[in-house]
């Protein structure tokens, strides 16, 4: 069974959901990682998701203040075991209802390249591309998206 918390990023189970993604980004992006981790780091942040099916933490996601009525989604991963269910969708509504219960209007986003399935996700769920933004700007390996929230 499936349960979406809401937490912030001092829960336990997101740090280590972190590694897992960490690690499974390193492996698909070799090198070129390095590059992201300065940008990868979180510090306190308060709208958390983590996915639990049967009480385990297969899942995670979270949102920061971006700019105006705008959030950043940041950090999205999912067990490999536990893709291809609609967990993610599940996750990525979640995040979406909460920036909106606090008045954000807008959501953006960046993958890169190879997160094929993110990437797959993300227009699914009606994100459309945009030009990259802020430390992406001059990175080939980066895609950037949007989403109104309205």
């Amino acid at each position: 069974m499936l349960e979406l918390v809401r937490t912030d990023s001092e829960n336990s189970d997101f740090r280590e959901l972190i590694c897992k993604l960490d690690s499974e980004l390193s492996i698909r992006n070799g090198d070129t990682q390095f590059q992201y981790n300065i940008y990868n780091k979180i510090p306190f942040i308060e709208t958390v998701v983590i996915a639990y099916w049967n009480d385990k933490a297969v899942g995670c996601c979270c949102f920061k203040a971006f700019e105006n009525k705008t959030v950043e989604v940041k950090r999205m991963y999912l067990d490999t075991d536990y893709r291809g269910k609609g967990i993610a969708q599940k996750m990525l509504s979640e995040i979406e209802s909460w920036a909106k219960e606090k008045g954000f209007s807008d959501t953006v986003l960046e993958t890169g390249y190879k997160m094929i399935e993110a990437i797959h996700l993300y227009k699914k769920m009606g994100y459309s591309q945009i030009p990259n933004y802020g430390q992406y700007a001059d990175n080939p390996e980066s895609i950037c998206m949007s989403k109104s929230l309205q």
